[in-house]
């Protein structure tokens, strides 16, 4: 997961109620947080991404997962999952944002949340794909980063690569003309690969011992 890829942008604190309460309204949760400008940006700019909002409690013994969030609309109520580690996805609703939909929560009294976002690539399907099935998410990021921060984009390192994340040892091989090159993961059970632009024009095979579990964007 890349942590704050972008800066925090909401900062909610829950009020002095019992049980469940307004959170915060859709459309302030969707612009603030940019969201609505990722999901503009064209399909085939976005298709190798996880994008996502990391919920972070200031109380450190708390996670995003403890609390329930829901969309309250004119159609009902839709829940927010928010997984183990604090992942939100969150997909703009444009009937949602044109009715002034409500987000509320079950945050305890006095806890305070923050919000950021978190890029990471998506791992494509089985144990073998093309280079670029993967390795595309490294451009696309750099240029989907540069569109949500604008003139900000100056601080935010440009990504070079993918950190896959493994539960066990594993073994990956890139079968390309040059001959098959093998990577171990290491003692963290992860395997980096840069973003070779030789092997992006190439497009060899990828062929994994394993599925990763994650695949981490890095710089």
């Amino acid at each position: 997961m890349k942590k704050l890829l972008l800066i925090s942008l909401l900062a909610l604190a829950s009020a002095a109620h019992a049980e469940e309460r307004e959170w915060a309204p859709y459309k302030k949760l969707v612009e603030s947080m940019r969201l609505d400008k990722y999901y503009s940006l064209p399909a085939a700019e976005r298709d190798k991404l996880d994008f996502y909002l990391l919920v972070k409690p200031a109380n450190k013994a708390l996670k995003g997962s403890d609390f329930n969030f829901t969309i309250v609309h004119a159609g009902g109520r839709t829940p927010l999952p928010v997984s183990a580690d604090g992942r939100m996805h969150l997909v703009p609703n444009m009937k949602w944002l044109d009715e002034d939909a409500k987000i509320v929560t079950t945050q305890p009294a006095g806890e305070k949340v923050s919000l950021a976002h978190g890029m990471d690539a998506v791992i494509p399907d089985g144990l073998q794909w093309q280079y670029n099935t993967l390795m595309d998410s490294v451009p696309q990021s750099n240029n989907a980063i540069g569109k949500l921060a604008g003139l900000a984009r100056m601080f935010f390192p440009t990504l070079k690569g993918v950190t896959l994340k493994f539960d066990k040892p594993a073994q990956l091989t890139i079968q390309s003309k040059a001959g098959a090159k093998q990577l171990s993961s290491d003692a963290k059970n992860e395997i980096h690969l840069l973003l070779d632009q030789a092997l992006q024009k190439e497009n060899p095979t990828v062929a994994l011992s394993a599925r990763p579990h994650e695949a981490e964007l890095d710089d």
